[in-house]
């Protein structure tokens, strides 16, 4: 009987099933790169929002972070869609921008067919649902959790949709590191004060967004909050969080000619 002889190589460099390796893609100049989102670099934090007795409130931070370098310090996380829905994300933006490109040709769409009948927030929330698992299936995540909400036929609707495809409603909706820091603050507000009304629910935003800012290393005092309600939905301006001094106690040294 012959043996053949056995060499024992680094493991690794040589096939010991005899099995062809798969060859490495080639690199092909005209898919411009890398195409699936599958390590986000550019992305935005929390988003909160809560129900108040006419409607709903949300509110995000304006900050994208490049890594950990707050980069981009004025950019919006919620846009309208339609006459009564508005989306904040928090993730990659790239896919957010992509999410609003798809969003802005079903309502052009719909808008086209003249019927009479305009998509709803919780048809938009439903659609969302199914791209973003379907995104998931394909291995190309839109890296995003994103908060759908608004105002029709006086009837308010909030919920959330996450990178897989899960959602669900609720009264009270956070994502990102506001899911740990804020969540509570609103629980214990909206019991507290269950019929609260709109001021009350933006002051409400506000506080836990000057928390997060606080205690989130990736947030910023600069933010937005948006309303749907009865009057219809709109999305604020830049507004700048007023926060405490971060003085530890009185200088040692007053001036020059105490030294």
């Amino acid at each position: 009987m012959s043996h053949e002889h056995v060499n024992f190589p680094v493991f690794g460099q040589v096939d010991y099933f005899k099995q062809q390796q798969p060859q490495q893609p080639q690199y092909n100049p005209h898919l411009g790169g890398k195409q699936k989102t599958l390590d986000p670099i550019v992305t935005g934090t929390s988003v909160i929002a809560i129900k108040y007795d006419k409607g709903v409130v949300m509110g995000s931070d304006m900050l994208l972070s490049y890594g950990s370098l707050a980069r981009f310090n004025s950019t919006e996380r919620m846009k309208k869609f339609g006459g009564f829905t508005i989306v904040g994300a928090s993730g990659e933006y790239s896919d957010f921008q992509s999410i609003t490109n798809t969003l802005d040709d079903l309502v052009t769409d719909d808008h086209c067919l003249d019927d009479g009948s305009k998509l709803s927030p919780e048809e938009i929330w439903n659609y969302l649902a199914r791209v973003l698992y379907n995104q998931r299936n394909r291995g190309n995540p839109l890296w995003n959790t994103l908060v759908v909400m608004g105002y029709q036929g006086g009837k308010s609707f909030l919920g959330k949709v996450d990178l897989v495809g899960t959602c669900f409603k609720d009264d009270i909706i956070t994502t990102g590191y506001g899911s740990h820091i804020a969540l509570p603050l609103l629980r214990k507000a909206r019991d507290e004060n269950p019929n609260m009304n709109l001021e009350q629910a933006k002051q409400l935003i506000q506080d836990c967004l000057r928390v997060l800012f606080y205690r989130d290393a990736r947030s910023s005092k600069k933010i937005q909050i948006s309303v749907a309600g009865e009057e219809g939905i709109e999305i604020s301006g830049p507004i700048e969080l007023d926060t405490f001094h971060w003085n530890s106690g009185e200088a040692a040294v007053k001036s020059f000619s105490q030294v």
